[in-house]
């Protein structure tokens, strides 16, 4: 690849990683508030396969069934498909947007870089070691302090922290594979629903008869279209450009983003030493980041 095309590859990333930013953002603020409402984690996640599938079935139409290996296939519906949307519903169930927004924007370069370094497609230099040093901290600070949290937000917090563990899994595979972005997010669109909905169906609570149509429609169209395949498209595609470290240490700006709006929007104003440990993960990530072009 030659200097300008590089340098376009580099733009490319940075676009998806900040369109990327707000998706995120959102993703927190929305899933806590529905968390609060009749919907259960479960209703949130068939709502999420469903759009999803909906969203999807055009570009099958246009492009053919996705380009991918069924072994390859397998571990992408596992990690990204399954275990990072339903583990992080199931936190919110039990902890604020706030503890969400902080544990899995720090978790996510943290674990990433960890496993990337035992598996020895990661190196760190010391900036990293830092960043990832005050991501713990903090983390763990929040978690510790409650932030501000009722009773038993520590279960969401280790949801959160599950979470996040799987997608760290899913954005190394995404680099060692070179998985294509678009191919990617239609194979997890089409082979998720069929296999989650009637599960969810058959045999796990639900609230989605005491819910709005406008809840439905509304969570459908967020969770599937903008959480499941555009968010699946931009990070996939800023991995591919700007790599995992990078793409994973956006995430900086989400906790302060999410603890801001939390408050206006859901009531959950964080108590001082929340605010702290929050203002920690940002350093942190930050810091971890701070070399990057």
């Amino acid at each position: 690849m030659n200097g300008a095309a590089a340098a376009r590859e580099r733009r490319i990333g940075w676009a998806c990683a900040m369109l990327l930013l707000v998706v995120w953002a959102s993703f927190h603020l929305v899933s806590r508030h529905v968390a609060r409402d009749a919907l259960t984690p479960w209703d949130i996640a068939a709502l999420r396969y469903g759009g999803a599938f909906l969203c999807v079935l055009p570009f099958l139409a246009l492009r053919g069934p996705p380009r991918i290996a069924p072994r390859r296939l397998l571990a992408v519906l596992v990690f990204a498909g399954f275990g990072f949307p339903v583990l992080a519903y199931a936190g919110f169930a039990f902890a604020p947007a706030a503890h969400g927004a902080t544990i899995m924007a720090a978790g996510l370069p943290a674990v990433t870089a960890l496993l990337g370094l035992a598996t020895g497609v990661a190196r760190l230099a010391t900036r990293q070691w830092l960043g990832i040093l005050g991501i713990v901290l903090g983390s763990l600070a929040l978690a510790l302090t409650g932030g501000g949290a009722a009773p038993g937000a520590w279960r969401g917090d280790l949801l959160f922290l599950a979470a996040v563990s799987s997608w760290a899994v899913y954005t190394l595979l995404v680099q060692r594979w070179a998985l294509p972005a678009l191919d990617t997010t239609l194979a997890i669109g089409l082979l998720a629903a069929p296999i989650y909905l009637p599960v969810w169906w058959l045999f796990l609570p639900s609230g989605l008869a005491e819910a709005s149509w406008g809840a439905i429609l509304g969570q459908a169209a967020f969770q599937g279209i903008g959480a499941a395949v555009v968010a699946g498209i931009l990070y996939t595609r800023s991995v591919a450009a700007l790599g995992p470290t990078i793409t994973t240490m956006i995430g900086a700006a989400v906790p302060g983003i999410v603890a801001a709006a939390a408050w206006p929007l859901l009531g959950e104003a964080l108590a001082p030493a929340g605010i702290l440990a929050v203002l920690a993960v940002s350093a942190g990530l930050a810091l971890g980041m701070g070399g990057a072009r």
